[in-house]
C-alpha cells in the first residue's frame, strides 16, 4: 500500500522534536528545564474548573451542535464586542481548538494551488497549507525592523494566485506586534487584490507596554476578515482543546461543513468551561500577565549578558527569540547541545522557517526560580 504523494511534502512539527529528545532524556533521569514548550505553567483557573465539572454533573456529555453550543457563540460575540469586533452568533464557530479553526479556514478558502502569504519567522503553519495541496508564500520580516512586516516586500509577492494573507500577532515565536499604521494598509492590499486576511490572534491577551489594534476590529473589511482565537493561552486550557472562528456567516457555513464531517464538535461541558472563563473574574489573566512580564525582563537582561547573545524586547505572547549567530552553530546543533550539555531545552529557530536561523526561541512560560537556573546553566555551557 502507498500514502498520499502530497504527505512527502507535509513537514512534521519542529517545535516537538526537541520536546520528544527532552522528554527521552528525563526518561533517564536526567533533570530537563523546559522551556521550548508554548505551554502555560499555570493551572487552569479554578473558577473555569468548577464550571466544566458543574455541567458534568447537570449531564451535558452529549453532542452539540457543530457550531458550538449557542450560549457560547452569543457569549464569544460579546467578548469580541468588547474589542471593537462586532460579530454575531451566526458568524461564530467553536472547534476543538485554534489548530482547528485555522486549518478548517484555509480548507474552506484555498484551493489546490492557491498560494497564502505568511510573514516569517513564523509558527508551523506550512505542514496545514500542505496537506490542502495550497502553496505557502514565506515573506521574511527582519530582525533590524524589530521583526515587523515590510509592506513592500508583501506586495513583491502578491500574484494572481494569492488567496490568502496570514497574519500572527503578537507573534509566535518573535513577540513583535503590528502598529494601526501597518494594518491598514496590509488591509488595502487585501481589498485591491481581493484576497482573505486570516488574521491568528491566540496571544491577544498576552501583550506587555501597548495594547495593539486588532485586525479584525477594522470594519471595513469585515467581508475579507477571518479571526482565530482560543483559550489556551490566555486561561491557560492549552489540554482542554477549545478555539473559535469569527467571520463572515457564508464562511462559517462552509466551515461547520469541515467540523460535521471531521470532529463534529467541540466538547460539550468544555464549551460551558468557556462561557465562564469569558464572563467569570478576568483578575487570573491579568495575574499571569504580570508574572509573564516578570520573567520575560529576567530572561531578557541573563540573556543579553551572555556573550555572543542579541535579544529584542518581546512586546508580547511569552516567547524570546535571541539572536545567537556569533555562537558560531547552526540553530539545530546548538539547541541540542544545550539539551544535552546543560539539560536546558530550547527550539531551534530553524523551525520556524525564513529569518529563523540564527536564533533560538525560548518559552518563559516556566518559574521564574526555573528561569534563573536556565540562564545560569546556559551561561556555564556557552563558556565551555
Amino acid at each position: 500500500m502507498e500514502i498520499a504523494d502530497r504527505m512527502e511534502d507535509v513537514p512534521g512539527s519542529g517545535t516537538l522534536e526537541i520536546l520528544s529528545l527532552a522528554n527521552e532524556l528525563e526518561q533517564k533521569g536526567e533533570d530537563v528545564i523546559h522551556l521550548e514548550v508554548g505551554q502555560p505553567d499555570f493551572d487552569t483557573p479554578t473558577h473555569i474548573k468548577e464550571a466544566a465539572k458543574a455541567a458534568l454533573e447537570e449531564g451535558k456529555t452529549g453532542y452539540t451542535s457543530s457550531a458550538g453550543t449557542s450560549g457560547l457563540r452569543k457569549t464569544i460575540s460579546g467578548h469580541l464586542g468588547k474589542k471593537g469586533i462586532e460579530r454575531g452568533v451566526d458568524e461564530i464557530i467553536v472547534t476543538p481548538g485554534a489548530k482547528h479553526s485555522i486549518f478548517s479556514s484555509m480548507s474552506v478558502c484555498l484551493d489546490p494551488g492557491d498560494e497564502i502569504i505568511i510573514p516569517a519567522p513564523c509558527w508551523t503553519y506550512e505542514g496545514m497549507v500542505r496537506i490542502i495541496n495550497a502553496k505557502p508564500v514565506f515573506v521574511e520580516a527582519p530582525e533590524e525592523n524589530q521583526f515587523r512586516i515590510s509592506l513592500e516586500d508583501i506586495k513583491e509577492n502578491i500574484s494572481s494566485k494569492t488567496k490568502m494573507l496570514l497574519l500572527n500577532y503578537p507573534n509566535n515565536p518573535t513577540g513583535a506586534i503590528l502598529g494601526e499604521e501597518t494594518i491598514t494598509s496590509l488591509l488595502e492590499l487585501s481589498s485591491d487584490h481581493d484576497f482573505w486576511v486570516l488574521a491568528d490572534e491566540v496571544y491577544d491577551e498576552i501583550i506587555y507596554e501597548k495594547e495593539p489594534e486588532s485586525v479584525a476590529s477594522f470594519s471595513d473589511y469585515r467581508d475579507r476578515i477571518i479571526y482565530v482565537n482560543g483559550f489556551s493561552k490566555t486561561y491557560a486550557m492549552t489540554g482542554w482543546r477549545l478555539g473559535y472562528t469569527a467571520g463572515p456567516e457564508e464562511l462559517i457555513s462552509e466551515m461547520i461543513k469541515i467540523q460535521q464531517n471531521s470532529t463534529t464538535c467541540a466538547t460539550s461541558f468544555v464549551q460551558a468551561a468557556g462561557i465562564e472563563a469569558l464572563q467569570g473574574p478576568q483578575d487570573c489573566v491579568r495575574e499571569m500577565v504580570s508574572q509573564y512580564q516578570e520573567r520575560r525582563d529576567k530572561i531578557l537582561e541573563g540573556l543579553n549578558s551572555i556573550e555572543g547573545i542579541e535579544c529584542m524586547k518581546p512586546q508580547g505572547a511569552f516567547y524570546i527569540f535571541p539572536n545567537v549567530k556569533n555562537l558560531g552553530r547552526d540553530s539545530e546543533e546548538l539547541s541540542k547541545y544545550l539539551l544535552k550539555k546543560a539539560g536546558v531545552a530550547t527550539t531551534p529557530g530553524s523551525a520556524f522557517g525564513p529569518g529563523g536561523e540564527g536564533h533560538l526561541r525560548l518559552s518563559f512560560a516556566n518559574s521564574l526560580e526555573k528561569i534563573e537556573e536556565a540562564l545560569d546553566r546556559l551561561k556555564k555551557a556557552l563558556q565551555e
